[in-house]
């Protein structure tokens, strides 16, 4: 049951479902409720009788093992903010808001990732994408919508091409596909390709179903050289290859079996790219990844990668496990490192390089992004960033955590998720998202001691049942920080410090935060 409403990416449960009961990892007693005689009644599963809403993601996660903690309720939380209410750190000014519209305004709609190009900012939605005009930050507008359902829609952009992953079951290819369960053989998910040479009229040009679909994608452009020949000399590369991950198998899914112990490889031409195909299917974990039945996930697949291209390689957040690739050679990425936190990271989600790619930040999305965790009972530690150092052999090495300050209410959805770097000379300094926590900018230079310098957060989007919502991703690119809310739209801040000063100068053609590039030359 529960793998099904993950295959389907259809769950979102009610505040009681998604935050009461047991705490299997003992950090609190349950709340229960008192009958009319005055004993307690027993706790609800609240793995049973999840009531699916929509195409909302990973929220079923809080069902299984390692994630049990993040179905707490406080004891005693409310809202620090009304809904309508903000609050920021006094460095941080709000320039603009586009709400949420079209078919992207209903709530089951959730706002997802962001890729930017030139003066355009690329914005996925569980129904499509939209094409927002950036180039006056405080005014931005909308240039186009593309309807086109099939969570997450997680985008990139390279070029004239934009890919879309698609990580639920869809009747087909179409973008007039309904939903379909993960038991059909005939279900189609995978990686959608635009053609967007003309950013007003992008134009749906080929699909690639990819195993379990993928939940979430990083793009490199091929090295100069041929491959295994590394980056070269010659002409500019001819493709871009798409490193698709995916998880979540079931012996009942035909097109996602286990162990699914791998990702995919799409090579899409850069001039053909209607041509788009699978081409590999690499096993990153040959003898087997995280076995799980402690506090981490079982490791069947991998979350996210993060591509740094003009180094040839790639940090992988693969569920119970973070590693590291090389990927010189672009079709046969190879595995070099592998860490596990066994005490404090449930499931493996993001990585982010420094620019030197002497660090990693990891993340562990604790409950899925569906529920509470930034409180007093879940801690400091869990749900929060995993700073590593990445030494001259290779080796990660754990540093510190880093996690936002803030104690969020019962109705808020918070833990640590998508963000980037702020180009900062001879500084590491990252923005990231925390769903309902707001965003948070960050100093890492010092990996053992992370240090909060700028913020902004919302009040919940509803006082009185938990609505999946918050930023999704928040990004700083050329000058001002992007932010793609779940249900309340796309925002546009500045952030006014002198320790992030010089950023502001340093701007690039394309930032596709999951394939970093280097800002050192761009000075």
């Amino acid at each position: 049951m529960v793998h099904t409403a993950l295959r389907h990416r259809a769950v979102r449960t009610a505040l009681l479902t998604a935050a009461a009961g047991l705490v299997a990892a003992g950090l609190v007693a349950p709340l229960q409720a008192t009958a009319q005689n005055g004993s307690p009644e027993p706790e609800p599963d609240p793995c049973e009788g999840a009531v699916t809403l929509s195409e909302a993601d990973r929220l079923a996660g809080n069902c299984l093992p390692g994630n049990d903690v993040a179905r707490l309720l406080q004891e005693s939380a409310v809202p620090d903010l009304d809904v309508d209410e903000e609050a920021s750190s006094e460095n941080v000014t709000r320039l603009a808001n586009i709400p949420k519209q079209g078919a992207f305004a209903p709530e089951d709609a959730l706002g997802s990732d962001l890729a930017f190009q030139g003066d355009y900012a690329f914005a996925g939605n569980y129904n499509g994408f939209t094409v927002y005009d950036i180039s006056t930050p405080s005014q931005p507008e909308v240039v186009t919508q593309v309807v086109c359902p099939g969570a997450q829609n997680d985008v990139s952009v390279h070029g004239d091409v934009l890919v879309l992953s698609t990580d639920a079951p869809r009747s087909d290819d179409s973008c007039n596909s309904e939903a379909d369960s993960a038991t059909n053989a005939e279900a189609w998910e995978g990686i959608r390709v635009f053609d967007i040479s003309d950013v007003r009229r992008p134009e749906y040009v080929a699909a690639v179903a990819t195993p379990c679909g993928s939940h979430t994608h990083s793009i490199a452009p091929g090295t100069r050289g041929k491959p295994g020949q590394g980056k070269g000399q010659g002409p500019k590369p001819k493709d871009l290859y798409v490193y698709v991950s995916s998880y979540a198998p079931d012996e009942s899914f035909p097109n996602c079996q286990p162990p699914h112990d791998l990702i995919s490889i799409v090579k899409v031409p850069l001039k053909k790219p209607q041509n788009a195909e699978l081409i590999a299917t690499p096993v990153l974990f040959p003898d087997g990844g995280n076995p799980g039945g402690g506090y981490s996930r079982e490791t069947s697949g991998c979350h996210d990668l993060t591509a740094y291209p003009t180094k040839d390689i790639m940090a992988g957040a693969c569920m119970g496990d973070g590693i590291m690739l090389d990927i010189t050679d672009r079709e046969n990425p190879v595995v070099t490192e592998q860490v596990r936190d066994e005490e404090n990271f449930a499931f493996w989600h993001s990585a982010t390089f420094n620019n030197e790619a002497s660090k990693v930040v990891f993340t562990d999305e604790l409950g899925g992004g569906g529920a509470p965790t930034c409180n007093e009972e879940i801690g400091d530690t869990k749900g929060a960033n995993g700073i590593y150092d990445l030494t001259r052999d290779g080796s990660l090495e754990f540093k510190s955590y880093y996690k936002i300050p803030r104690v969020q209410s019962n109705t808020e959805n918070c833990v640590a998720h998508n963000g980037s770097l702020v180009p900062v000379k001879d500084k590491d300094i990252m923005v990231q998202a925390w769903y309902q926590g707001g965003w948070s900018m960050f100093d890492f230079t010092d990996s053992e001691n992370p240090e909060e310098i700028a913020w902004h957060d919302r009040g919940p989007v509803d006082d009185e049942r938990l609505v999946t919502g918050g930023p999704w991703s928040t990004y700083y690119y050329n000058g001002h920080v992007y932010s793609n809310e779940i249900q309340r739209g796309f925002d546009v801040f500045r952030v006014d410090d002198r320790r992030i000063k010089g950023a502001e100068k340093v701007t690039f053609d394309e930032l596709n935060p999951q394939s970093q590039p280097s800002y050192t030359a761009r000075r």
